[in-house]
């Protein structure tokens, strides 16, 4: 089959690969009908090469039809249409009980110290092939796909895999409720889904941060407020003079490790990134740093009581944190990887609605055939043409 593979940073090749086949009981094989690039895949684009090997398959959004079950699947079925959580978890230990899909102990990958496994996410995560692909093995498929209407569009369904869940989950987190004035930092695809998740859940005011035009103008068609930072000298002083002096009751991380600002942490990350692999990762794991400009002004943006909800990734170990600024202002902070299987019920339910009460089928601007992918990632990484969301096509 085909399939996008990590070659080296940022060198990626679509390649002949073998075939998927069934490995436990409880695995499922899915022919990918669409896929998507996600602002995650950027991360092993560049900053967590040390962690994967050439060849490694990509990929964490994808859904298509089902081709193959074990005799363990459940009630999963040949010809079944599905999208495929990004985090693999079995829905019966004590973490999914309890809503905690993410922290699955089933597929807890302990040898690095982490929570549940994630398809096309390097060794960190499990080394488990991605979905930009012709074919996805799907472990744990007795609970994770989720199955769709046979009726309507891919991308109707297709962020049910990851950019829905964490978007609702960052509001969730958030605890955004009626009234609130909620500030989304970065309007890439999980802010501009979680805005709208914002106002979905209650909020007053949904004020977006970005500083790419295509993005604002988009987080302006569905009437949110919006802060060029181009324009503004002082972000968190712009924001209390829009607040009344108070500060915004919720402020959402949607930028994460990617956050422009910090040449030197920027120079940083990229010369860990390219050292020999070993070396590497023992450097990421023990002195590793993040660009923390936006996360700082989170801390400063939120009003005291306020709540801090990060859906972006980090990944330092060595981040400092304003400390004494956030015990003063009691600030509330939630952060975490999505618990897909905790909200795809619910969100499956809104996106099937007659109404597209979240505009997913406008969130994508370029939509190319998988051949095409390591055009579009960089597309996408330089903010090229438009480009907001990449879906691909097998």
């Amino acid at each position: 089959m085909k399939a996008v593979t990590w070659q080296s940073p940022e060198t990626l090749e679509v390649i002949d690969v073998p075939d998927p086949r069934i490995e436990e009981p409880t695995d499922a094989i899915v022919r990918v009908t669409s896929t998507a690039i996600c602002g995650s895949d950027l991360h092993l684009y560049g900053v967590l090469a040390p962690y994967l090997q050439p060849g490694d398959v990509l990929g964490h959004e994808a859904m298509g039809i089902v081709e193959e079950v074990g005799p363990d699947a459940g009630d999963l079925r040949v010809g079944d249409r599905v999208v495929v959580p990004f985090n693999i978890s079995c829905g019966d230990c004590w973490m999914c009980r309890r809503g905690l899909q993410s922290q699955c102990e089933t597929t807890q990958v302990r040898d690095q110290g982490k929570g549940a496994a994630l398809f096309g996410y390097s060794s960190l995560y499990g080394s488990v092939p991605g979905g930009q692909a012709e074919l996805l093995r799907v472990p744990q498929a007795q609970y994770g796909p989720v199955r769709l209407p046979e009726s309507g569009s891919d991308e109707r369904y297709l962020y049910l895999s990851d950019v829905l869940p964490t978007s609702w989950q960052a509001a969730r987190y958030a605890d955004v409720g009626e009234g609130d004035t909620v500030v989304v930092m970065g309007l890439g695809p999980i802010g501009q889904m979680t805005a709208r998740a914002a106002r979905l859940q209650g909020a007053e005011r949904v004020i977006g941060v970005d500083l790419v035009d295509e993005r604002l103008a988009m987080a302006a068609a569905h009437d949110m407020e919006t802060i060029d930072i181009r324009t503004v000298d002082d972000l968190p002083s712009a924001v209390r003079e829009i607040t009344d002096g108070r500060g915004a009751d919720r402020v959402i991380d949607a930028v994460g490790m990617e956050a422009h600002g910090n040449p030197i942490a920027e120079r940083v990350i990229g010369a860990t990134s390219r050292m020999p692999k070993p070396l590497a990762r023992k450097a990421i794991e023990t002195i590793g740093i993040d660009r923390l400009k936006v996360l700082h002004q989170c801390f400063d943006i939120v009003r005291r009581g306020g709540t801090v909800s990060l859906s972006g990734v980090y990944g330092g170990m060595a981040d400092p944190m304003p400390l004494m600024r956030m015990f003063d202002k009691q600030v509330t902070v939630r952060m975490g990887q999505a618990n897909v299987r905790r909200w795809s019920d619910e969100l499956l339910e809104m996106v099937t609605r007659e109404e597209d009460v979240f505009d997913v089928e406008g969130l994508a601007t370029h939509r190319v055939p998988l051949s095409h992918a390591p055009e579009a990632y960089r597309t996408f990484r330089d903010k090229e043409d438009g480009c907001i969301k990449v879906v691909l096509s097998p």
